[in-house]
């Protein structure tokens, strides 16, 4: 079987992805940034354990850095295999300043862009981008478009926007895959994550505000929010990366049937205190409030959060729903997942490794 290489290890998505790789039979490797390594091996031997695969072989490497800053030993073995390289290494967060989003997201991926042309015996090049490259795109955005918005919400959006226009230059060089994950959450069943972000921050203010006589709705909001259990961009992605068909495309990994953004805060609300919001917040107000770090601390908030509550915007998923057809594979319905969402939060919340840190 062919092995699979990753950038991104030992983060969620990553690590979760090689244990599903692992249970699969795959061979796997993975680029670590040596201030990384120890942390990726302990991982590493743990999947090892629970999978039976064989050796995890971890290569010390700066995706910032030309070359990778990779060993020629290591450079030469990985244009050696045969292999599906991913590329999930990126600065997640909505708050990051613009020239760390500059540094990870469009020239890591520019250094990965230029390592990928040079393995010949590359099966794959799976590349993790996101929905929202979009920016403030409104109405139906398509899988087929990539287009620059007149404005992007934040440093993160537009460095993936161009770090994906770079991927998609690649195409006719390299067999491609881009996947857009929406915002992903915990597992559908277990609630597992590894972090408490996205959708989090919701669980973070209301936690915070539960003690209040009431908890009120922030601002009003007639969009939808599209979030996705992590073990459906596991499946879905691990598939594609199988899947002949898939080659050159690209795909919205996003909730075909989202749910509104009130009613999935109404549900959490209920879920954490046994009570239904009530009364508003004005977001204009909300955001204010939001621009104090104190305040944005104390709810455990990023301010950024806000702009997509009313973001009026929907995922065509034509292209991802075509060629998952065959394999039945469909994100569980996030309302019903909400239980076990809250549970694993509730178990967890008083473990600060779980928390961002809010600016």
């Amino acid at each position: 079987m062919n092995r699979m290489v990753f950038t991104g290890f030992p983060g969620f998505i990553a690590t979760r992805l090689m244990e599903s790789c692992a249970q699969k039979g795959f061979s796997l490797s993975a680029i670590v940034l040596p201030s990384e390594m120890e942390k990726a091996q302990k991982q590493a031997d743990r999947i090892r354990q629970q999978t039976g695969c064989g050796t995890i072989r971890l290569l010390p490497g700066d995706i910032t850095m030309a070359g990778l800053a990779l060993s020629e030993e290591d450079r030469s073995w990985l244009e050696d295999q045969q292999l599906i390289f991913w590329h999930l290494a990126a600065i997640y967060d909505l708050a990051v300043p613009e020239h760390i989003a500059k540094k990870v997201n469009i020239l890591g991926t520019q250094n990965i862009n230029d390592l990928v042309k040079s393995l010949n015996k590359l099966e794959r090049y799976m590349y993790f981008s996101t929905a929202y490259v979009a920016g403030n795109r409104e109405g139906i955005l398509r899988e087929d478009e990539l287009i620059r918005p007149q404005a992007f919400k934040n440093h993160y959006e537009e460095t993936k926007y161009e770090a994906e226009l770079l991927v998609e230059q690649l195409k006719p060089q390299v067999p491609t895959t881009i996947i857009r994950p929406g915002i992903v959450r915990g597992h559908s069943v277990s609630g597992e994550t590894s972090k408490f972000d996205g959708p989090y921050f919701f669980l973070n203010m209301i936690d915070r505000m539960k003690h209040l006589p009431a908890i009120p709705y922030i601002g009003h909001s007639n969009t939808t929010i599209n979030v996705v259990p992590v073990d459906y961009i596991l499946d879905a992605s691990i598939y594609l990366s199988q899947l002949k068909k898939a080659e050159s495309a690209t795909v919205h990994l996003t909730d075909p049937e989202p749910h509104p953004v009130e009613e999935v805060y109404r549900a959490m609300v209920f879920e954490m205190t046994g009570r239904y919001p009530k009364g508003r917040i004005p977001k204009n107000l909300a955001k204010f409030s939001m621009s104090m770090p104190a305040i944005r601390k104390h709810l455990g908030v990023e301010a950024e959060t806000l702009d997509y509550m009313d973001w009026q915007a929907h995922f065509d998923t034509q292209n991802a729903l075509a060629l998952l057809k065959e394999s039945g594979i469909r994100p569980a319905d996030f309302l019903e997942t909400i239980p076990a969402m809250v549970a694993f939060y509730n178990e967890h919340k008083k473990d600060r490794t779980y928390h961002v840190t809010i600016a």
